[in-house]
């Protein structure tokens, strides 16, 4: 049923890729927006998870409502590593290759950029986003940071064999986390437009989530930490972003005012000068 193979992992192979991606999102952020589009101004993006006009419950804070999710996913997938829980990893890598003896594809080392094109598209034909292309880029940025790291760690502490014998390094599933962080930032970068964009991001992401267990890449275990991790990574970088960079005064709005006075002591005569910034 298992294969021998000595692919390389997610980030190795694929880590000029990742790097572009970050490149093209900055880029997108530096790029200038036209004279003639309407601006609103930004969200802080660490209120993005606070039920609005009323005092948060401790289950409605928004640490509880963006790690909930993510918890249960990473918690499942623990509980199912090898022929652990009352559906193992085992067990569903089983019932997969009955079912699909002979599968194997490339198209999963792929579609892992795709819910990233879908952000890159929808953000350049002109759909208003939760944030400002700027600060967009950095929470992608930041996000990736806090996903490669987490993924790393976790692939060289944990030491869990791939389904196909090739490395040691299968938890978590690398190209799953990747995916679902994407289609996190998609989801709550134009929810407020339509949640069909983030239905659409969280499809592609969960294709690429079942397509590693098809090519006997990865375990039940993998694929649903690592979706827990990607989202979990988002919802950090969105809750340590507080959208303080490439601000502008709004226009016609004073942001100071000068005042001189009289100024006199015993000794010395002059102008007290006083600046106050709002």
């Amino acid at each position: 049923m298992f294969t021998n193979s000595n692919q390389p992992t997610f980030l190795g192979s694929h880590w000029q890729s990742y790097c572009a991606i970050i490149l093209v999102w900055f880029s997108i952020g530096l790029s200038p927006i036209p004279a003639n589009a309407q601006t609103t101004a930004p969200a802080d993006s660490v209120h993005k998870y606070e039920v609005p006009g009323k005092a948060n419950r401790w289950y409605q804070t928004k640490v509880v409502r963006a790690t909930a999710i993510p918890a249960l996913l990473i918690g499942y997938g623990l509980t199912t590593i090898n022929g652990n829980g009352l559906y193992s990893s085992y067990d569903a890598q089983r019932d997969l290759h009955r079912q699909f003896p002979n599968f194997h594809t490339h198209v999963d080392d792929y579609l892992v950029l795709a819910p990233y094109l879908e952000l890159a598209a929808t953000t350049l034909a002109g759909v208003e986003s939760h944030n400002d292309r700027l600060n967009m880029a950095l929470v992608v940025i930041k996000s990736e940071l806090i996903f490669g790291a987490a993924v790393m760690a976790l692939k060289y502490t944990t030491h869990i064999r791939r389904p196909d014998g090739s490395n040691m390094q299968s938890f978590p599933s690398g190209h799953t986390a990747q995916a679902f962080l994407a289609a996190s930032i998609v989801h709550t970068e134009f929810r407020d437009k339509s949640q069909w964009y983030g239905v659409g991001a969280y499809t592609l992401a969960t294709s690429v989530a079942a397509l590693r267990m098809l090519n006997n890449r990865h375990w039940q275990s993998d694929v649903v930490a690592g979706a827990g991790i990607g989202i979990l990574s988002a919802h950090l970088g969105y809750l340590t972003h507080r959208n303080r960079w490439g601000h502008k005064p709004n226009p016609g709005r004073s942001i100071g005012h000068v005042s001189a006075t009289p100024w006199q002591s015993l000794d010395a005569t002059g102008v007290r000068v006083v600046l106050s910034l709002r």
